[in-house]
């Protein structure tokens, strides 16, 4: 009877100090989508990217909560692919909003530009879509060729995407990246399957604007096989432009 007694005293005292010690959260759950595209300014089309949250690579949109503090910590939300985005767990709120990638910065200190956002997300579902000049547009011509040796050959061009020249530095290579999936990039790739083609000064300049080949090494019979090419300034964090995935079947 006494060690009954003695439970039942320590199961009361565990349930008051774990009652004491805790706090109601009394905040509604993010129940707010925010989404949108990040597009070409000049032609209107998504810009492509790779997946990351991280700002050394791809396309990632910045987010300050200005309703909870104007000097909150950013949060940050990666673009798709394609150069959409989704966050279906949003507070309801003012935001500041900006996208940083491959891209004259929509936020700059030198000269002093800010063409960022302040949106209010409330409702439902609020679309924010940003329209920037990239610093490269990659472009397919035509569709890859598989090869009678099993390699495949991909035809290309690249152009400039702003005439700001501030951002038109040289180009640092093209990357004709290769992958068993359709997430393919610079994060995303088979060494073995993927070429790149390195230029040094500005021996690319004289380049632009006209079609260039690249092709991979052998790739694997039987499979599905995800191409795209990535070029990219020397500028900041390197970051590549891409165009757009197409998949090719090896027999």
């Amino acid at each position: 009877m006494k060690k009954r007694i003695i439970y039942y005293i320590a199961i009361c005292l565990a349930t008051l100090s774990a009652s004491s010690c805790s706090k109601f959260d009394n905040y509604d759950a993010p129940d707010q989508t925010l989404k949108g595209t990040v597009t070409d300014v000049n032609t209107g089309k998504a810009v492509q990217t790779e997946v990351t949250g991280d700002n050394t690579a791809g396309t990632r949109i910045k987010i300050i909560e200005l309703s909870w503090s104007p000097t909150a910590t950013p949060q940050f939300l990666a673009s798709f692919q394609d150069g959409t985005y989704i966050n279906t767990k949003i507070f309801a709120g003012t935001y500041r909003m900006t996208v940083e990638g491959a891209f004259v910065p929509l936020v700059q200190t030198t000269p002093v530009v800010d063409n960022g956002k302040t949106v209010e997300v409330r409702g439902g579902t609020t679309t924010v879509d940003f329209a920037v000049e990239p610093f490269l547009r990659v472009e397919w011509v035509g569709e890859p060729v598989l090869n009678a040796n099993g390699t495949v050959t991909a035809t290309y061009k690249i152009t400039r995407g702003t005439a700001n020249p501030l951002f038109q530095q040289n180009i640092t290579d093209a990357y004709l990246f290769a992958n068993g999936t359709k997430y393919v990039g610079n994060n995303n790739f088979m060494l073995a399957w993927s070429t790149k083609t390195t230029y040094a000064g500005n021996a690319a300049n004289a380049l632009l604007g006209t079609n260039q080949t690249i092709t991979t090494p052998v790739l694997p019979k039987t499979r599905e096989v995800y191409l795209r090419i990535g070029a990219r300034i020397a500028f900041g964090a390197n970051i590549y432009n891409y165009n757009e995935v197409k998949m090719i079947t090896v027999p």
